[in-house]
């Protein structure tokens, strides 16, 4: 029988195409990873460039905007800062600021996740109605519910006090859901070992579940921080006294009927602004952690 000679391998069309799309892929990968570079950068610049102007601004000493302002600052000098502290209580509304924003946020902290717990994991009588009504009532404008609310912290006598301002706050429906929505996702075995070891209602959300949701109270923190620092309407109807005011309500008084002082606003926005630029760079890993694992279902 005869030997012929193998046939030298001729590589086919399809793994000559084989061969050639990791290339391909690799190319159109890299390429997409430039475009959404550049585009983050572009972004970056122009969502940071308010912000570089209120810096220049408020360090350059000049009060007013003119044909020549620049971006880039000439002089630095604290001429604002010292008008703004001179001419007006800027302590005192920044104490204000925090003691409100910490108390509010910490009993909306501990309303949501506790409201979010009882909705995701307990078993009650009509408890999908509720939650169908207490989200009916995020459709609701703010500005329609001010003259009730009002009166209802006008009858509690609690006008004119932190906690005219504090207490409408304590509890956010956004937070609920968020909380809700987060806890659907913890494991139903995992409540259900903790019962079989004998643990009631509230031992397992305090030693089970609350220790699973650092992300979630990470996000509503945040959340509620920045809504109630920055909160200006509600805290100009119920605060009377100037010296109860916080800080959105006094820049109002640096801005005159017609004409303003930027330069000392500049000041006063930056010393408004730090404090939630600081406190989210030291919590945007948990709070992007918190976003990425709330899902809605």
């Amino acid at each position: 029988m005869a030997i012929t000679a193998p046939r030298p391998l001729v590589p086919t069309r399809v793994e000559t195409r084989s061969r050639r799309t990791p290339g391909g892929h690799r190319r159109r990968s890299s390429l997409g990873l430039v475009v959404r570079i550049v585009l983050a950068a572009v972004t970056a610049i122009v969502m940071a460039f308010p912000l570089w102007v209120m810096l220049t601004t408020a360090f350059s000493g000049q009060q007013t905007f003119d044909a020549n302002v620049s971006v880039i600052p000439t002089r630095f000098s604290l001429d604002n800062f010292t008008r703004v502290f001179d001419a007006w209580p800027v302590g005192t509304w920044f104490g204000n600021s925090v003691v409100i924003t910490a108390i509010t946020t910490i009993l909306t902290v501990v309303v949501s996740v506790l409201a979010g717990y009882a909705f995701a994991k307990l078993v009650f009588p009509a408890k999908n109605v509720l939650f169908l009504l207490l989200l009916a009532t995020m459709m609701i404008p703010t500005q329609a519910i001010l003259v009730p609310q009002f009166r209802i912290v006008n009858g509690l006598g609690l006008v004119g006090t932190f906690w005219a301002v504090i207490l409408p706050g304590a509890a956010a429906t956004f937070g609920i859901f968020l909380a809700r929505q987060f806890m659907l996702a913890i494991p139903n075995e995992i409540i259900e070992a903790g019962k079989i070891d004998g643990a009631g209602s509230l031992r397992i959300f305090w030693s089970i579940v609350l220790p699973l949701c650092k992300p979630l109270l990470a996000v509503l923190t945040l959340l509620t921080v920045m809504y109630q620092w920055n909160d200006f309407l509600w805290p100009l109807i119920a605060l009377k006294d100037p010296t109860l005011y916080t800080l959105p309500i006094g820049l109002q008084f640096l801005q005159g009927q017609y004409q303003a002082d930027y330069g000392a606003l500049m000041a006063m926005t930056l010393i408004a602004v730090v404090p939630l630029v600081v406190l989210f760079l030291a919590f945007q890993r948990f709070f992007v952690q918190g976003l990425a694992t709330t899902g809605i279902r």
